[in-house]
């Protein structure tokens, strides 16, 4: 993959940035516009920190308008933030890029696209992802535990999760394009009371999101049944034409689950492609909300949720800027342990990320589709919607870090009460979690927690068994709009009681609960 550029005619009659080149005695004696910082203080601006900075008062200047301002920054940046410099300078250098793509839709700050087109011959203004090949992804994703550590800890609870089913139904929505499977295939294939029968049900690929294959889906499913017939694993390989846009609603609806069939909905990295609440677009259901709901509804026998670890939903671009900067040094910074500079798996390894800060910030609206939230969000999510986390066992720990010993030493693990994070140099960088329905009777107990009610009278309840579970269902008249019933502890029956709105659990609704 190369980076491009077709710089347009300059519409300022100033100093061309190419001019500028990185040198600190020519630094020091050029002071391009009145007023702006003296050659000192310039000298400073490589820490971290000061980029930082930089940036989101370039933001700020762009959201104002301040033309200026934001070209005077910018000529900092681009002097101090080579493409080709130390990880700190390419992860500026990339959001250097997203501010001027951001400027360049706004307003009078169109005029910076002009400016900076001529900035350096080593910054393209647009990028190139790659798209793969099977054989290329493969080894991509297989440089660093980024997406490894979910595909080991998700495998591991998936196989205690099914074990003793003769079919398992997998869907799979990956942002690795299935990369995951064949060592699921693998582990299934060795299984001492023989290999099940595997469907694997896969969202078709909507969304130009990297990595990006250059082969159909139809094809990629092909080449996995042959695996899985090779470790002597039937597989069923199907398609649905689903998008994260809308929650994949038509992938939900077509999902048949037979009798007897262990469902298994593996989410590695693309729910945060489902929009959320900040999208001005978004009705007052989050997407996100019911898309968990409807999860729900098809009763799997685990949930796995593997994601990144940080929060890029605010709608203040200053806020997202911070966030992103914060968590995105990390891939920067781990590359250098891994692919040598010049490569070309290291220019495709990094034009993904530029693609996410861009879209970060660049972006807004439906257009915006990297939304992060951060584990603590989305395990308050899944609660929400009466899933029940499970922890991990022991062999998938132990499988994790035998997987981080193959990597660099800054790569590390820990523990969040039931759930996994990969770390690295001790920050947060990939969770892994694992979930499961909770029964009717918890459900209810769940909505009592969060749930306001509102005192009524009762007058004799009456009490009838709840099937197969040792609870109660309780019925009693108190005003004309209560009509149904609740689960209930039986032992809770001589307490007073209150309504509450009304959910369903098994052909019951629920609107009554004891105070």
């Amino acid at each position: 993959m190369q980076f491009t550029e077709t710089p347009p005619p300059s519409l300022h009659q100033i100093t061309p940035f190419a001019s500028f080149a990185i040198n600190k005695s020519q630094i020091h004696r050029t002071r391009p516009w009145p007023g702006f910082p003296t050659s000192k203080s310039l000298g400073s601006f490589g820490d971290v920190n000061c980029m930082e900075q930089l940036l989101v008062h370039c933001a700020n200047a762009i959201e104002s308008n301040d033309a200026t301002l934001a070209q005077q920054i910018l000529w900092v940046l681009n002097n101090i933030a080579p493409s080709d410099g130390d990880s700190n300078q390419r992860l500026t250098c990339g959001f250097l890029r997203a501010l001027i793509a951001r400027a360049a839709k706004s307003g009078t700050c169109k005029m910076l696209t002009a400016a900076m087109a001529n900035a350096s011959a080593n910054m393209a203004l647009s990028i190139h992802t790659h798209k793969f090949s099977i054989i290329d992804l493969t080894s991509f994703v297989d440089l660093t535990p980024w997406h490894r550590f979910g595909f080991t800890a998700a495998n591991a609870a998936i196989l205690e999760a099914v074990e003793g089913s003769s079919i398992v139904h997998i869907v799979d929505l990956s942002l690795t394009h299935c990369m995951q499977i064949p060592t699921l295939i693998d582990a299934i294939a060795s299984r001492v009371e023989g290999p099940p029968l595997v469907k694997l049900t896969v969202a078709g690929a909507t969304e130009d999101v990297p990595p990006m294959l250059e082969l159909s889906y139809e094809e990629l499913g092909l080449k996995l049944v042959n695996f899985a017939r090779s470790r002597n694993v039937m597989m069923e390989f199907r398609v649905i034409p689903s998008s994260s846009s809308d929650g994949f609603a038509a992938l939900i609806e077509q999902v048949k689950v037979r009798h007897g069939e262990a469902l298994v909905i593996n989410c590695h990295m693309m729910l945060h492609y489902i929009p959320e609440e900040t999208l001005p677009a978004v009705s007052r259901s989050s997407p996100r909300t019911m898309f968990l709901k409807a999860l729900r509804s098809l009763d799997p026998s685990i949930v796995v949720l593997v994601d990144e670890d940080a929060d890029f939903t605010s709608n203040n671009l200053v806020c997202r800027l911070r966030s992103a900067f914060n968590f995105l040094w990390i891939p920067y910074d781990t590359v250098d342990t891994f692919l040598p500079r010049g490569s070309k798996q290291r220019q495709w390894y990094e034009a993904d990320i530029c693609w996410k800060i861009e879209n970060v910030i660049a972006h807004e609206g439906v257009q915006r589709v990297e939304r992060l939230e951060p584990k603590s969000r989305w395990v308050q999510r899944m609660r929400n919607a009466n899933f029940r986390g499970i922890s991990f066992g022991e062999d998938a720990v132990t499988e994790v870090k035998s997987m981080l010993d193959e990597h660099a030493a800054g790569w590390g693990l820990k523990r969040e009460e039931e759930d996994l994070v990969l770390t690295w140099k001790g920050h947060n960088v990939v969770f892994a979690t694992a979930w499961n329905l909770i029964a009717p009777a918890e459900a209810w107990a769940a909505d009592m927690a969060c749930t306001a009610s509102v005192d009524v009278e009762i007058d004799r309840p009456v009490v009838v068994p709840f099937a197969h579970l040792d609870t109660f269902v309780i019925a009693a008249p108190a005003a004309e709009a209560l009509a149904a019933m609740l689960v209930v502890e039986f032992v809770c029956l001589v307490l007073p009681f209150v309504v509450l709105p009304a959910r369903t659990y098994d052909g019951w609704v629920t609107v009554l609960l004891p105070a």
